[in-house]
């Protein structure tokens, strides 16, 4: 199970005299230096003030001890440009080191023709084990839809385009994802409810069908033994 994020967020029973301290000091004093003198996690502090309605006053707002860089203020003094004055930095340009030029992109053509890219032609084995050929370059479509199937272009280029809801599949024990091996008489066109049906996995495999069968049994039969005890 998931423990909860908050499970532990530390806890405070807030006495009346704390939200006292609380209510006199939160506008004009650092919520840091009240939960020392309280003695209470900083976190809580906050909860409490914001619960209360509490704000920061514009007096403490606009001094040092807020923390804010305000403009011609004595810290953003120390810290801010003046007039005149050269960053560390100026006419440098960054290069990245190591290896990443090996693999950065360069104008024009070189950023086509980077290492990944793959022509038109190319023939490479899918996760799932059919042989595909890169058929476009297309942009506007994603990487993996440049790729076919070479079986669907063989019984494409002999009857073709595949017909609406049907797919081009290996006849039984005809799969193969060698190019000259990949000839049309090893293929068909079904329906994707037939490819479906042919695809299941009881017609692969009987016997675990039978096991699917005798376990959906036993549990049955476990089920109306629980319900008899506890009647």
């Amino acid at each position: 199970m998931t423990k909860s994020r908050h499970i532990n967020r530390p806890r405070h029973s807030w006495t009346e005299d704390e939200l006292a301290t609380l209510r006199r000091l939160y506008p004009d004093q650092r919520t840091s230096e009240i939960a020392q003198l309280l003695g209470i996690e900083l976190q809580l502090v906050y909860a409490c003030a914001s619960r209360l309605g509490l704000r920061k006053s514009a007096a403490f707002a606009a001094s040092d001890k807020s923390g804010r860089i305000l403009k011609g203020g004595k810290l953003s003094q120390q810290t801010q440009f003046v007039p005149g004055q050269k960053p560390w930095n100026a006419g440098t340009h960054y290069v990245a080191g190591g290896r990443s030029a090996e693999t950065r992109f360069q104008p024009g053509r070189a950023a086509i023709e980077a290492r990944n890219y793959l022509p038109i032609g190319t023939e490479r084995i899918s996760h799932d084990g059919y042989l595909e050929r890169k058929v476009t370059d297309d942009p506007s479509l994603m990487p993996a839809r440049r790729w076919t199937a070479v079986h669907r272009l063989v019984w494409e280029a002999a009857h073709g385009p595949v017909p609406a809801g049907h797919v081009v599949a290996f006849k039984p024990g005809q799969f193969t994802n060698v190019a000259e091996l990949l000839t049309l008489d090893r293929l068909e066109c079904r329906s994707r409810a037939e490819h479906a049906r042919h695809n299941s996995m009881w017609r692969r495999d009987p016997e675990l069908m039978k096991l699917y069968q005798l376990k959906g049994a036993i549990t049955r039969q476990v089920n109306r033994i629980k319900e008899s005890t506890h009647a």
